[in-house]
């Protein structure tokens, strides 16, 4: 596993941050990992990444015990914090080269820098000073010096906050892409990004894992029990006739011929059965589906 933590906890003094969370995350995996403000994404992430230390637990990159060998782990962790920090008064080129050392990359920083240059996209603008380029165009020299050691895991804290749509779906194919051969931990507060580029779900809470969904696809729309079905009759009908159809809990009239129906089970084929002997009309059929928001809110509050 690229990622993978094991009974971890984090306290500053008496106060609790993180307490027994475990998670694995395996390499081509992109993960959204979200959770209300305070509720330890971010000191998790700089765990990660070594520039914090843990209280107990096992944190461990490709392998390697985070602190037992910080040197190696790091060289294999790419990090954009939330706060993208980078030095305005420098050239895109000449930071970028500047970080390249940093990694000790010796005669390979040239053609790494070049690379990495085209690869997110900063070609137009790479001769620019840091403090003239756009929010978009600084996120991609963000991006870019996590990218320089060629790590194998990739962490991204708030990576699309301030983009317009424009940059938003350019970050996001670019991410999209990097996690085709790496491992990559997203933190967000924007639903539609991990609908976008996530293929798995984190749920933090109160210091605690809420939820894992491991295929974003998957993630429980309503109670696995319960199927929720909006259904909008051509003529009117008597709700007492949706009411006692098999396995029907409730319904609920939004106005006029129109419902939401909650039972145990499918009852569609019930649905058009009950508009066949009524002689009715079927307008709108659609089983329903509760939001990303919904989820969150669901898990967090």
């Amino acid at each position: 596993m690229s990622i993978s933590i094991s009974n971890l906890s984090k306290s500053y003094g008496e106060q609790l941050i993180l307490n027994n969370i475990n998670f694995e995350v395996g390499t081509g995996e992109v993960v959204g990992f979200l959770g209300p403000n305070g509720a330890g994404k971010t000191t998790t992430m700089k765990i990660l990444t070594g520039a914090v230390s843990y209280t107990s637990g096992s944190v461990k990159i490709c392998g390697t015990e985070v602190n037992e060998n910080p040197i190696l782990t790091k060289s294999m962790v790419g990090y954009l914090p939330e706060l993208n920090p980078l030095y305005n008064e420098m050239y895109v080129k000449e930071y970028l080269l500047f970080v390249a050392d940093t990694y000790k990359l010796g005669k390979e920083k040239h053609s790494r820098v070049e690379d990495l240059i085209i690869k997110v996209g900063l070609t137009p603008e790479f001769h620019k000073k840091i403090g003239q380029l756009s929010k978009g165009y600084r996120q991609r020299v963000g991006l870019a010096q996590a990218l320089i050691p060629n790590p194998k895991v990739l962490i991204l804290d708030e990576p699309t906050t301030g983009l317009d749509p424009n940059q938003l779906e350019e970050i996001r194919n670019l991410i999209r892409e990097i996690g085709k051969d790496k491992t990559v931990l997203l933190s967000t507060h924007i639903m539609q990004e991990i609908k976008a580029i996530c293929n798995r779900v984190i749920v933090i809470n109160k210091g605690e894992i809420a939820a894992d969904y491991t295929d974003i696809n998957k993630i429980s729309i309503f109670d696995e029990n319960s199927f929720h079905l909006e259904v909008e009759f051509f003529d009117k009908i008597n709700i007492q006739l949706l009411q006692q159809i098999e396995t029907v809990s409730s319904v609920n009239c939004i106005k006029d011929n129109h419902f939401v129906c909650i039972a145990t089970s499918d009852i569609r084929a019930s649905i058009f059965d009950l508009a066949s002997t009524t002689n009715n009309k079927i307008l709108t059929i659609k089983q329903l589906e509760r939001s990303m928001e919904d989820v969150f809110k669901m898990l967090t509050l």
